[in-house]
């Protein structure tokens, strides 16, 4: 199980870069490894498409490397204060897409227009205030501003997609860039409008209970 989940990190890490999210060696992705208190999680600098299931590191709640042979991300304070905060989240992505990133240097929150995002998050995506990247103050003010959201942008930094696993951690990094991208165009034609704050729990609530696949 451990050494599938290490391959699905790194084939998600490919993924990531395929489509765009991520520039170089930014960006880092985690899963919780099932029946442990043990997440995998993407190393530290080293190149995504080079990467095999044993350079994955294996780190403890407590913060502790464990397994791999390179030292975790270091956003794994961030990572780890998510997973102690939410027992719904199974898996993390942290994106530099440009969309999001451009909201997130604006430090502008997303509001819920569109419905697939609104079934997805349940709400608007919320800007996490500024703090150094890798620093504990980082990780509390993401689960701040996250709340029981699936994501959250970080100011001047980037967007962190949450799920219960990585296909829809990364679905919804996928659907926050894409709000993003058409919230900033509906800005040139007069503003984006909007959905119903009861719609939007109606949505959440079909998601949640019909909709989802895990």
């Amino acid at each position: 199980m451990k050494e599938q989940l290490c391959q699905a990190v790194i084939d998600y890490a490919h993924l990531m870069t395929e489509k765009g999210l991520i520039a170089g060696t930014w960006g880092n992705i985690s899963v919780r490894i099932p029946n442990t208190d043990t997440i995998a999680i993407t190393p530290s600098g080293r190149d995504y498409m080079t990467l095999v299931p044993n350079d994955i590191a294996i780190v403890d709640m407590n913060g502790e490397w464990i397994g791999g042979n390179y030292k975790p991300s270091s956003e794994l304070p961030l990572h780890l204060a998510v997973y102690r905060a939410r027992q719904d989240v199974g898996a993390l992505i942290h994106t530099h897409s440009i969309y999001a990133s451009a909201c997130a240097a604006a430090r502008r929150s997303i509001p819920a227009i569109i419905e697939d995002v609104a079934m997805m998050n349940g709400g608007d995506i919320e800007v996490a205030e500024y703090a150094a990247n890798g620093s504990a103050e980082l990780a509390d003010n993401t689960v701040r501003a996250l709340g029981e959201h699936q994501s959250v942008l970080l100011a001047n930094h980037g967007m962190l997609g949450c799920g219960s696993n990585l296909k829809e951690a990364m679905t919804m990094c996928e659907l926050v860039e894409k709000t993003a991208r058409i919230f900033i165009a509906a800005q040139s034609l007069g503003g984006a409008v909007e959905l119903d704050r009861d719609d939007v729990a109606r949505m959440r609530n079909q998601y949640l209970q019909h909709y989802r696949q895990v």
